[in-house]
């Protein structure tokens, strides 16, 4: 076993999972980078991944590698950026554990982030939202959940993880009426909801007759919403707007505005 083999391993066992419990997303984000880095070094080098040395990831390698997921995998800077972060982790890791080397694990280290404009998350208004919050057809159980879910993110402003993560015992509609959560960071996260989206989850909630560990706005099979399916489902809501929209503009009437190409800030 090569010395970088021992540390990736103890790496993820003894530093991510064992010290730091960092959660299976964290995980998951870390091997798929160390993975494509892994291959792209051992295909530089003509060599097997199992054979390659921490030498063989060096400052150049590093740098070369960030370039090809920005060029060949089509990656943004943002993504880039955290490819780096988990590479500079493992690196981190490294050099407590192998000093002697010291100067290659420098070298990578000092690999700065790339700078990129953040793009500005702008606000629904009024009109948007009705027009948003009208486009799910309430008179199916998927409108019927649609509607729900994405009043309650208009109004509590939680995360796309957080909403396809509550469970039906996440929502207290008694007095203070409030939905709970785990937020970002791993912080608990209480948001109070007004009467009227108190009456819709009341409502919801009834017709989900659901066990208080299921998920609250589940797929038809019972399980819980994926990200991939909730922005689908966000997207044919935004799609019908615009439709609803240049109808009625057709006919001669006012239609509520309906441009969403800005992800809501409520959507993670």
């Amino acid at each position: 076993m090569t010395t970088l083999s021992a540390t990736l391993q103890a790496f993820f066992t003894d530093r991510l999972i064992r010290q730091r419990q960092a959660s299976p997303h964290t995980l998951a984000a870390y091997r798929d980078t160390l993975r494509l880095m892994l291959v792209f070094a051992a295909a530089r080098h003509g060599t097997e991944p199992s054979g390659l040395e921490i030498n063989d990831l060096d400052a150049a390698c590093v740098g070369d590698f960030l370039d090809h997921l920005e060029r060949h995998r089509g990656n943004s800077a943002r993504t880039r950026n955290a490819r780096l972060a988990a590479i500079r982790s493992l690196f981190r890791f490294a050099a407590l554990r192998h000093p002697e080397y010291a100067a290659t694990i420098e070298r990578v280290l000092a690999i700065p982030p790339k700078r990129f404009e953040r793009r500005l998350v702008t606000f629904l208004t009024e009109e948007e939202l009705d027009a948003l919050l009208s486009a799910p057809k309430r008179s199916t159980w998927t409108g019927r959940r649609d509607h729900a879910l994405l009043r309650l993110a208009a109004q509590t402003g939680l995360r796309a993880s957080e909403l396809i993560g509550l469970h039906c015992a996440d929502v207290h509609l008694g007095s203070g009426a409030h939905v709970s959560c785990m937020g970002k960071g791993r912080k608990q996260r209480i948001t109070p909801i007004t009467c009227n989206m108190a009456a819709v989850l009341r409502v919801w909630l009834a017709e989900r007759a659901g066990q208080p560990a299921d998920p609250l706005f589940p797929t038809q099979t019972g399980r819980m919403i994926s990200r991939d399916a909730l922005e689908h489902r966000l997207a044919r809501c935004r799609n019908r707007c615009q439709r609803l929209s240049i109808a009625g503009a057709e006919k001669g009437h006012t239609a509520h505005p309906a441009s969403l190409s800005t992800p809501p800030d409520y959507v993670g």
